[in-house]
C-alpha cells in the first residue's frame, strides 16, 4: 500500500460530495497492492474500491481469483503491464502484479481542509506529525487521532513515514477513512495552521505548563515531534507554546505514539460531547 504516486485513472470512483470530486487521485485514493492485501480489501464491505489493476504476466489461477472477488464486490479490473503496477504501488518488489485504489473520502490537501473550515462553530482539533519516521507509531498517531475526535491529521510527504503498508497495519484499516492532510514540509504545515488562527501546542518533557494545567484554544494544532530528534528548529520557530506530560518514578519520556494518545484524549475531554468534535471531518465517532 502506500501513495507515493497519483493513483488509478481521474475518472475513478468519487468520493461522494462537489470537495471530494475536485481533490486529485492522489487526495482520493490509497493504493494497496499484493495479492492477498488487494483480496482482504476486495473482501471488506467497509472499504470502497474503485479499481483493481493485475499485470499481464500474473499467472492466470492467480488471476482469475482477483477478477472474481473484484466482480462479487463490483469493481471493475484492468490488465496493464507489470510496469504500470510498479509505478502504481511505489515499489517494484513487493506487488506481486496487482494492486487497487482504495477510497479516501476524508483525504485532501492541507490548504484546502483550512479553505473550507467554517468561521465560527465547535472547537476544531488537528495533529501535525514533524519528523515522525516509524511507521508504526505514524499508524497508531492516525488511529488515536480520529479515536479522539480530531478533525485533520497533517502527514508532511517530506520527513514522516510514507502511509505504506505498516502505517495502515497499525492504524487497523483506520487510515483509510481518516481526515489525512497532505503537504509538503511540516515548516509549511505549521506556518498555514498558525495562519488560520490555530495556538500549535508541542509536547516537550522540559516545558514548564503541564498538559493537566493547559487549556486548549478552540482551535488547536498538536505538534508531535520525531522519535530521535524531537521538533525541527524550523517547525519550533512556529510553536505557540509547549506542554509537558506529568509522569512519575523518574520515567523521562513516553513514546511519541503513546504520548499523542494522552495529549488527544486530553483534548477530547476538554472540547467535550464527541458528536460535536467529529462533524467538520465528517468521519463517525461514537462515545
Amino acid at each position: 500500500m502506500g501513495d507515493a504516486d497519483p493513483v488509478g485513472d481521474a475518472d475513478g470512483v468519487g468520493a461522494g460530495d462537489g470537495a471530494a470530486e475536485e481533490r486529485s487521485p492522489r487526495e482520493r485514493y490509497l493504493t494497496v497492492f499484493g495479492r492477498q492485501p488487494v483480496l482482504e480489501a476486495l473482501g471488506d464491505p467497509a472499504l470502497v474500491v474503485a479499481q483493481v489493476f493485475v499485470a499481464d504476466d500474473v499467472e492466470p489461477a492467480v488471476a482469475r481469483g482477483i477478477r472474481a472477488a473484484a466482480q462479487a464486490h463490483g469493481v471493475e479490473v484492468k490488465t496493464v503491464n507489470r510496469a504500470r503496477v510498479t509505478r502504481l504501488s511505489g515499489t517494484g518488489k513487493q506487488h506481486q502484479g496487482v494492486a487497487a485504489d482504495i477510497e479516501t473520502p476524508h483525504r485532501s490537501s492541507l490548504e484546502s481542509w483550512l479553505e473550507q473550515l467554517p468561521a465560527a462553530g465547535p472547537p476544531i482539533g488537528a495533529v501535525l506529525l514533524d519528523g515522525v519516521t516509524t511507521p508504526a507509531n505514524v499508524g497508531m498517531i492516525i488511529r488515536v487521532a480520529v479515536a479522539a475526535g480530531l478533525h485533520g491529521i497533517v502527514v508532511p510527504s517530506r520527513g514522516v513515514a510514507d502511509i505504506g503498508p505498516l502505517v495502515i497495519k497499525a492504524s487497523a484499516g483506520v487510515a483509510f477513512r481518516a481526515p489525512l492532510l497532505r503537504v509538503r514540509e511540516a515548516e509549511e504545515a505549521a506556518g498555514l495552521l498558525g495562519q488560520a488562527g490555530f495556538d500549535l501546542v508541542a509536547l516537550s518533557a522540559d516545558a514548564g505548563e503541564d498538559l493537566w494545567s493547559a487549556r486548549f484554544a478552540p482551535r488547536t494544532a498538536l505538534v508531535l515531534g520525531g522519535e530521535h530528534g524531537g521538533l525541527s528548529d524550523a517547525v519550533a520557530t512556529e510553536v505557540t507554546r509547549t506542554v509537558r506530560i506529568p509522569m512519575a518514578n523518574n520515567v523521562e519520556s513516553l513514546n511519541v505514539a503513546t504520548a499523542a494518545a494522552v495529549a488527544c484524549f486530553e483534548w477530547m475531554r476538554q472540547m467535550g460531547e464527541v458528536s460535536e468534535v467529529s462533524e467538520v471531518s465528517g468521519v463517525s465517532q461514537s462515545r
